[in-house]
């Protein structure tokens, strides 16, 4: 499915009213979603087609009428210009910067209820996990016991979302993440269920200052101690997983599945291999989208 939202834009909103025939955009104050202006209309593009429909539709069409305004006129200025603005307009709104990719998504309303805290199972919640101005603070040894006491898993200190499971659709997580310089070797965050003898669809893990998708691809380098925004988007029918790092693709793929399996989404500190003795992280407003019907 692919939305493109169109809003004019005027005095009134977030913007000022666009009096030139194209006009660039920079990053929304909150999404960092670039837009271009076309004739005073904000246009943004979000979904897993929208490539295809750009190139095979909207692309043509602005080609065609750049073509008839070169036939018309016998300016190489007025030729280049067109050409220039076609190429400047497709960049932008093809994703050259940061995407909302929330566009078409439903909020799903969530409250404390909704975060399950899964821990060691021999120690009190408060002792590797806290929430403090508007933080949720997780944090778990290499030492630790697992979760519960049936469980043969490495330690974690993880939120688990309650309420929420799904088995088809599109579900999206969207979350600020923070992580600390001394945590290696470790989990943050997840998409519970798989086709067994596997648990999981995604997970991301952090090793030396890197997160990764698994150990396979490195998403984002550099992240210790700094915030970023997290958007992860799972297209169940389509077995694909879609990785964004401050509403840029940074990874997208098919995903091991199977028929009629259960996920939800995790988030946390959960000891994988070479894991550091601490490990901690840190998440604010976290949010569940579906996409809308």
């Amino acid at each position: 499915m692919v939305v493109v939202q169109a809003s004019r834009t005027g005095s009134m909103g977030s913007r000022e009213k666009s009096t030139g025939w194209l006009e660039l955009e920079g990053s929304d104050s909150q999404k960092g979603l670039r837009t271009a202006t076309l004739g005073g209309v904000s246009w943004a593009t979000i979904g897993r087609r929208s490539v295809v429909l750009w190139t095979s539709v909207f692309i043509p069409v602005i080609i065609m009428i750049v073509v008839v305004a070169i036939e018309k006129t016998s300016s190489h200025t007025n030729m280049w210009f067109y050409i220039s603005l076609v190429f400047l307009f497709t960049y932008n709104v093809m994703g050259s910067g940061p995407i909302d990719t929330t566009l078409g998504f439903v909020s799903q309303p969530l409250n404390q209820s909704n975060f399950d805290i899964q821990k060691p199972y021999n120690l009190p919640v408060d002792q590797r996990y806290n929430f403090f101005g508007e933080v949720h603070k997780l944090w778990v040894f290499k030492t630790d016991k697992p979760h519960s006491r049936k469980s043969k898993t490495n330690p974690r200190t993880e939120i688990r979302i309650r309420g929420y499971d799904y088995s088809s659709g599109v579900w999206q997580f969207e979350a600020y993440g923070y992580v600390r310089s001394d945590t290696t070797g470790v989990c943050i965050m997840q998409i519970f269920g798989s086709k067994p003898p596997k648990a999981s669809t995604t997970m991301l893990t952090v090793y030396n200052s890197s997160l990764y998708y698994y150990r396979n691809q490195v998403i984002l380098s550099d992240l210790y101690n700094k915030w970023f925004r997290l958007n992860v988007i799972h297209d169940v029918e389509d077995n694909n997983v879609k990785v964004y790092i401050d509403g840029i693709l940074k990874h997208e793929g098919r995903v091991r599945v199977g028929p009629h399996i259960h996920h939800y989404f995790k988030c946390g500190v959960y000891s994988q291999k070479e894991g550091s003795f601490y490990m901690e992280s840190r998440w604010k407003d976290i949010r569940i989208f579906r996409l809308h019907d």
